[in-house]
C-alpha cells in the first residue's frame, strides 16, 4: 500500500506537505514506541504555537558529525512546526530529560542528514516509506541541537 501525501488545505500553509500517520501509529504506535525501542526513542515535548499547551510526540534524535539533530520523516508535522515556532522543547528518553534550544537546517544541508537519518533509522516502520512518499528535502523539517541543559 502506497502513502500518499496530504496537502494542507488551510489557508495560512498552503503548501504544508505532510503525511498522517495511520491510526493505529497514533494511538497505539506513539504510546508503545518507547517501550519497544528505548534506545532510539525519545518523547519530545514542546508548546504548541496555537493552544500554549505541551504536547508530546515521540522522535528519534539523530547523531551524526558531533551534533545532534531532529529530522521530521512524516514532513511538515505539528511536532516540526511547533518546535519551529517555540525555538525550544524538551527531550525525554531512559528516565532522564534535558531541556533544549534548536535551529532550522537550511534546505540545502538536509540530504546528508537524511541519508544518515535512513542509514540508521530507515528499517523503523513507515520511515523509508515518508521519504519515498515525500522526496524532496524541503519538505522534511530538521532541526540542529543548538544547546542543551538538563535541569536542577
Amino acid at each position: 500500500m502506497a502513502i500518499v501525501p496530504r496537502m494542507s488545505t488551510h489557508p495560512a500553509a498552503p503548501s504544508r506537505r505532510y503525511l498522517k500517520p495511520p491510526w493505529f501509529a497514533r494511538v497505539v504506535g506513539n504510546r508503545m514506541a518507547a517501550r519497544f525501542r528505548p534506545e532510539v526513542v525519545w518523547q519530545l515535548s514542546v508548546d504548541g504555537r496555537r493552544s500554549g499547551r505541551p504536547r508530546r510526540t515521540p522522535v528519534a534524535v539523530l547523531d551524526h558529525d558531533g551534533e545532534r539533530y531532529l529530522v521530521a520523516a512524516r514532513g511538515q508535522t505539528d511536532w516540526a512546526l511547533n518546535l519551529a515556532a517555540a525555538g525550544r522543547g524538551r527531550l525525554d528518553h531512559g528516565g532522564g530529560a534535558e531541556h533544549i534550544e534548536v535551529a532550522d537546517v537550511p534546505v540545502a544541508d538536509r540530504p546528508a542528514l537524511i541519508d544518515a537519518y535512513l542509514a540508521r533509522y530507515g528499517r523503523m516502520p513507515t520511515v523509508g516509506a515518508s521519504f519515498r512518499a515525500l522526496p524532496d528535502p524541503a519538505d522534511h523539517p530538521t532541526f540542529r541541537i543548538t544547546r542543551s541543559t538538563v535541569p536542577a
